[in-house]
């Protein structure tokens, strides 16, 4: 009887599978983004970056103060600014600079990319889900440690920690989705799984803006990395006992003409992959650019709104739509045009979300979100689509490998150069900074996605087929021989002018 029980419960096997390996990408990305919203409360507390005057009363609204905090270049200055007899700002620690934009970018991109590769490479030869299971427990108890740190030092090593945990998640995951999932449902499967980056990302600010001011246990900011390395822990576990390693699935070309194994760098060298590579790069760094500075830059110029929960509420349900429909759209496309109606999809959606991304640093708070509700939804269709694309143009048994070359470079490029946002934003500001290295970037992107199209092969003529022996036949989907307002949204409740260093 309990075995007739598995066998009708059988089918609910892939979709826990995925939803596993998915929630431990969400926790992994959560604990690389928090430390964006969290920021100004570690700064505080640590004593890392800039220091700045800061408007720190909501008792009054930007347009009622006589003098704009930012004027005061000095804490005598700052402090000495008041209202009606009340000092409204305060000489703090603001979670900018140059120590922040390393401790963001770079320390963690450094370890991510290397160790991405190493593990790809493993992943093709060892058990995915062990391995899957230990970069998860590693990540997820690197999470914890993050929320004990007393120094800066040890929260950058503590990062580099958290990127080589989180670095074999992608590659892993993405090798060991292709062979759970048909091809018919693969683009939205790589969808839903990418989405989680938007998800950590979009869960990062309730949980990093409000978990601190309850300052639970009289923790402030660190029980953000507790509560997410716990959870973490728990998917690790779940991860090595209940998810079992797939039988690995030809999905692509194994081999070339006259039958010899296809080398890594005749894979990762052919044009339309270089080309995917740098547009994929590109846009990677103009979602970071944002990523990393956005919640600081509307603190920062909105200091007397709560954007918090609208900022989650965009990311996560706008943000979650475009990923979902991408795949969708992708999949549909694909079946009828070839794998370039993937690459075109990629290519449209980007273009159509650069104009609306510049918005939502140009309007003031109510058009902002509006404008970066709609520039999610269509920019956010990208990642997914393009390890779709990727995992469908290479080889079974260099697919991880690929993969983890691929987010080497990609995230070598679109990970670091955000750290190019606090020089520019000491010259020509930091709305323009973003102008330029986020919306962009995207344009760019479109540009490069399109070239990308044109250099991938087009479907094989009806009827023709390429038999792949113990696989599965893609070559309909790719030619293997290369060829051919009055509105305004609610401000913050009043309180107290004391500062509470816990609190963001």
């Amino acid at each position: 009887m309990f075995t007739n029980i598995i066998q009708k419960l059988k089918f609910l096997y892939k979709p826990y599978a995925l939803a596993v390996v998915s929630i431990g990408y969400v926790l992994g990305e959560l604990g690389h983004y928090l430390i964006g919203v969290t920021s100004k409360a570690t700064a505080i507390d640590l004593h890392y970056g800039d220091i700045s005057c800061q408007l720190n009363s909501t008792e009054f609204s930007l347009v009622d103060l006589p003098t704009q905090c930012e004027a005061a270049n000095n804490s005598d200055h700052c402090t000495g600014l008041n209202l009606n007899g009340s000092n409204y700002c305060e000489w703090n620690y603001n979670g900018l600079g140059l120590d922040y934009q390393i401790l963001a970018g770079p320390s963690f991109i450094a370890v991510f990319t290397i160790v991405g590769v190493i593990l790809g490479v493993a992943a093709d030869r060892f058990n995915r889900v062990k391995m899957l299971a230990i970069c998860t427990l590693i990540f997820s108890i690197a999470i914890i440690l993050m929320g004990s740190v007393k120094e800066y030092w040890q929260l950058v090593i503590l990062r580099m920690v958290l990127a080589a945990g989180e670095a074999g998640c992608n590659p892993m995951s993405t090798g060991l989705l292709s062979d759970w999932f048909e091809e018919e449902q693969r683009g939205l499967v790589m969808s839903i799984f990418n989405w989680g980056i938007y998800g950590g990302y979009g869960i990062a600010f309730p949980v990093g803006r409000y978990v601190p001011q309850m300052n639970a246990w009289d923790l402030g900011w660190r029980v953000c990395y507790y509560g997410a390395g716990i959870l973490g822990v728990i998917i690790a576990i779940l991860t090595g006992l209940t998810l079992k390693e797939p039988e690995r699935t030809t999905i692509g070309e194994e081999s070339n003409a006259d039958g010899k194994k296809v080398s890594v760098w005749n894979v990762i060298l052919q044009p339309r992959i270089i080309l995917l590579c740098i547009a994929a790069s590109i846009r990677h760094c103009g979602g970071m650019c944002f990523a990393y500075n956005c919640d600081l830059y509307y603190r920062d110029y909105f200091p007397d709104y709560d954007l918090g929960w609208w900022l989650f509420a965009v990311t996560i349900v706008i943000g979650s739509i475009g990923v979902v429909v991408g795949g969708v759209v992708s999949d549909k496309f694909v079946a009828k045009m070839g794998i370039r109606s993937r690459v075109a999809v990629l290519a449209v959606s980007q273009l159509v979300a650069t104009p609306f991304a510049f918005g939502s640093v140009y309007f003031n708070p109510l058009y902002a979100m509006i404008t970066l509700g709609i520039s999610y939804f269509f920019a956010e269709m990208w990642f997914g689509i393009v390890f779709a694309i990727l995992v469908e143009i290479v080889p079974l048994s260099l697919r991880s490998t690929t993969v983890g070359i691929f987010l080497f470079v990609m995230n070598n490029i679109g990970g670091n150069l955000p750290i190019l946002v606090e020089p520019l934003r000491k010259v020509i500001g930091f709305r323009e900074s973003l102008y330029i290295l986020y919306a962009g970037f995207y344009g760019i992107s479109s540009i490069l996605f399109l070239l990308a199209m044109l250099a991938m092969g087009g479907p094989l003529p009806k009827g023709e087929k390429d038999s792949t022996e113990n696989g599965v036949d893609n070559n309909t989907f790719t030619n293997d021989d290369g060829r051919l307002s009055t509105l305004e949204l609610p401000r913050l409740p009043a309180r107290p002018l004391s500062h509470d260093n816990s609190r963001l």
